[in-house]
């Protein structure tokens, strides 16, 4: 009886943990394990829909409205490769020049599994860049951008999220469950 009982400990161990590495969870946010990158895996709220390839991306993602009638936001995720993609505070200048003016801009830093994050949260007007040059695309009124960079094992991995300021707030504590899931491969 007694081995019986271990023997059912042990197989629900093992399942729970099996579900715990196909599923992710931070909180109550649901989340999805993502290929590696830069020598880190990374879990996505279940929520954002991953969308096409796109050139010079490691993932782009859609992150739903946080209400009808409301523009969705969009997660960008960048790798340049080892040594690449310039200094943390360099690319933070840069992301808040991409405001008119950066109203509001709050850097934080963590450890996530022995790496260094960086955080930012930047409000304004986003002059909405892309392209070959990064030329506006228009003015974006009352738009948050939610950043993290990662030095992570083989080069710093940027997450650039934007959107409408209310959609991010809802989105926030899914970007921070997504970067806190970051982990060395």
């Amino acid at each position: 009886m007694k081995n019986k009982m271990i023997a059912v400990c042990f197989m629900c161990i093992l399942f729970s943990t099996g579900c715990r590495r196909e599923q992710p969870q931070s909180g109550s946010v649901q989340l999805t394990k993502e290929p590696a990158v830069a020598g880190i895996v990374w879990s996505r709220p279940q929520r954002w829909e991953k969308a096409a390839d796109r050139p010079m991306r490691a993932a782009t993602y859609n992150i739903p409205s946080s209400k009808e009638g409301v523009e969705g936001g969009e997660c960008a995720v960048f790798y340049f490769g080892t040594g690449q993609g310039g200094d943390v505070n360099l690319n933070i200048d840069r992301w808040g020049a991409q405001f008119e003016p950066a109203e509001q801009v709050v850097k934080t830093t963590k450890q996530v599994a022995g790496m260094k994050v960086t955080r930012v949260q930047i409000d304004g007007t986003y002059l909405a860049p892309a392209g070959p040059m990064m030329q506006s695309q228009g003015k974006r009124e009352n738009y948050r951008l939610l950043g993290a960079i990662v030095e992570a094992p083989k080069g710093s991995v940027f997450f650039k999220c934007t959107g409408p300021a209310n959609t991010m707030t809802t989105a926030a504590p899914e970007f921070d469950a997504m970067i806190s899931s970051a982990a060395k491969e």
